[in-house]
């Protein structure tokens, strides 16, 4: 009976382990498959004791349970650390190692030394062989070898469940349950029934428990999953190579891409044709800069692989890649947007680890076309788009344009004196601001200059806000008069900014304002309507000025006739320093021949 229970424990523990290996993937913990080797050993171990004859051969059988037992505590102990993600050194693990050897010589000793047993004695009891001993020391010293070996297992548990918020709660109570049982099972069992040991009961239950461990482990690997899910994406390609660029394997996207990789042979060196100089051209890259590790590879109609039936003939897939061996180099363009049947590949080279080991180089191919595709279909949207919102923007300034200027027309017509003056003193702010450009010492931006030539027409806004009486004036102010037309600059500077109050454009803005509310101001700080000076009144304003003044020299007024012009270039030079900017004569005198030629082409 006794025989017949610890050979059924051993042939379910071969079951076990049986489809172990019939489920077994790659990515399986080597530990856990070491459990899977060592349990049946111990079985088989209980199983040969109790159909014994012998003293001898219930010895032997004895020394093959602690055979399993012993190392069991080995890689049951590093198959939790590796569930709960901790990570031991190399010589940690060999000294574990070496322990569990030295427990299990001590077990060898049994029969020639009274180390482990004091004595020992053969004996048949119902039908079954037992073993009658007397504990020695290493007896004791391997029970105590056990129990560190089953509280580190509890330690390292309990840590993670308290610590390893990455690690599967799951898993953590799978792991538990195995462990009561056996400890149950060595401390309880003999008491039950003297003459049976249940420690077959627990490792077979363990051994169901790791098969349910196994099976879900692979659901929270990420790292595996994630490179199994890829390998059997079609449109991933893989190809690798050592660092002496032999070939080391490819996937079958990568050999439908690049057919060449159909004739190469595993440990042999690279050929000459394009796919394969191209691989090469992408590792050379690589090397040269490990940062610069993206390339395109652009697929045409003509060289694309035929489908799998078609490459599956020799002659079709040497057929295919002599065409492509001739493609031209421009399979290798970096385009953003593929023609029509174009396909686009992102290529990524990166070193190939064994572990922690740079062993080579792999080679990543991902079919990007339809994002090309998406991409390029949104640019068009955008530029459209982009197009119209020109268009229409171009339009809303040239209205806003017009509108400024219609206005600053409207307050020129209640000015008997200055007809024309608006378009006279923008067309002179623009040569002004033509010259400074070609000087560039001045290193004005374009939105600058742009923007000073588009507020000339502003400058006189203010006017609106003068009385009739004094704005039509046929004759020279008084200087009550002159005190309220002053009043045009401030005015002006007002007015603006309640036009222009909810533009986007600040810097527009800015110009616009003070153009109008400083045009009148002096180098000297004797002009108005602040009194600045110098620096202090802005560059556009003192650009105005110059304009302003000269038109109003050379035109006609009611209270004047126009003055030749080299009686206003006079005046002009004699103003640089006092009512003029200085910095603005080299300006004016590079000027001056537009400036008159435009002024005689209105006559």
């Amino acid at each position: 009976m006794i025989s017949t229970f610890y050979g059924s424990t051993l042939v379910l523990s071969a079951v076990c382990s049986g489809i172990y290996i019939f489920i077994w993937h790659k990515h399986y913990n080597a530990n856990i498959g070491m459990i899977f080797a060592f349990i049946p050993i111990a079985c088989l171990g209980h199983f040969l004791y109790s159909i014994a004859g012998s003293l001898g051969a219930a010895i032997a059988a004895q020394k093959t349970v602690y055979l399993g037992s012993t190392f069991l505590q080995l890689f049951m102990l590093l198959g939790i650390l590796d569930l709960c993600q901790i990570r031991i050194g190399r010589w940690i693990r060999t000294l574990l190692y070496v322990c569990c050897t030295a427990a299990f010589s001590a077990t060898l000793t049994i029969g020639y030394t009274d180390q482990f047993y004091r004595s020992i004695s053969f004996e048949i009891r119902e039908g079954t062989s037992v073993l009658v001993r007397e504990y020695g020391w290493m007896h004791t010293a391997y029970f105590v070898f056990v129990v560190a070996f089953f509280i580190a297992d509890i330690i390292v548990i309990l840590y993670s469940w308290g610590k390893k918020r990455q690690v599967p709660r799951t898993i953590l109570v799978l792991i538990t349950v195995p462990y009561f049982i056996v400890l149950v099972s060595y401390f309880a069992g003999r008491r039950i029934y003297s003459l049976m040991d249940l420690m077959p009961v627990g490792y077979l239950i363990a051994q169901v428990t790791y098969l349910i461990i196994s099976a879900r482990m692979n659901l929270y690997d990420v790292a595996d999953t994630a490179i199994d899910s890829m390998v059997h994406e079609r449109a991933i390609g893989y190809v690798s190579f050592d660092f002496k660029y032999r070939y080391l394997g490819s996937n079958e996207s990568a050999r439908r891409l690049i057919p060449q990789l159909r004739f190469l042979v595993v440990d042999g060196e690279m050929g000459d044709s394009l796919g394969e100089r191209k691989l090469r051209h992408f590792i050379d890259c690589f090397r040269e800069n490990p940062a610069n590790h993206l390339f395109t590879y652009t697929v045409h109609p003509e060289n694309r692989p035929k489908a799998d039936e078609e490459a599956g003939n020799p002659a079709e897939v040497k057929a295919q890649a002599a065409r492509t061996a001739v493609a031209k180099p421009q399979d290798d363009r970096l385009e953003k947007s593929p023609e029509d049947g174009d396909r686009i590949y992102n290529v990524n080279v990166n070193y190939l680890y064994d572990g922690n080991r740079r062993r080579g180089y792999i080679v990543t191919f991902t079919d990007d076309t339809a994002n090309r595709k998406y991409i390029r279909l949104l640019d068009s949207y955008n530029e459209k788009l982009q197009s119209e919102v020109e268009w229409k923007t171009s339009h809303i300034v040239e209205m806003h344009d017009n509108l400024i200027m219609s206005l600053a027309m409207m307050v020129e017509s209640r000015d008997n004196s200055t007809g024309g003056h608006i378009k006279r003193t923008s067309q002179g702010v623009r040569i002004l601001i033509d010259e400074i450009q070609k000087e560039g010492q001045l290193n004005l931006p374009g939105e600058f200059c742009a923007d000073v030539i588009k507020a000339a027409p502003m400058h006189d806004l203010g006017k609106i806000a003068v009385d009739d009486a004094v704005l039509r004036k046929p004759g020279r102010f008084t200087e009550e008069e002159y005190e309220k037309m002053k009043r045009h600059a401030a005015e002006g500077a007002r007015v603006i900014h309640e036009i222009l109050l909810h533009t986007d454009d600040e810097s527009f803005k800015s110009v616009a304002e003070n153009v109008a509310h400083y045009h009148h101001e002096r180098w000297d700080g004797t002009g108005y309507p602040e009194k600045l000076s110098g620096e202090q009144i802005p560059l556009e304003a003192r650009i105005m000025a110059v304009a302003d003044v000269y038109d109003a020299l050379v035109s006609k007024r009611v209270y004047k006739e126009a003055f030749d012009f080299e009686k206003a270039n006079r005046i002009i030079l004699e103003g640089m320093g006092t009512q003029f900017d200085p910095g603005l004569k080299n300006v004016y005198l590079n000027a001056r021949s537009k400036l008159e030629a435009y002024y005689a082409g209105l006559v």
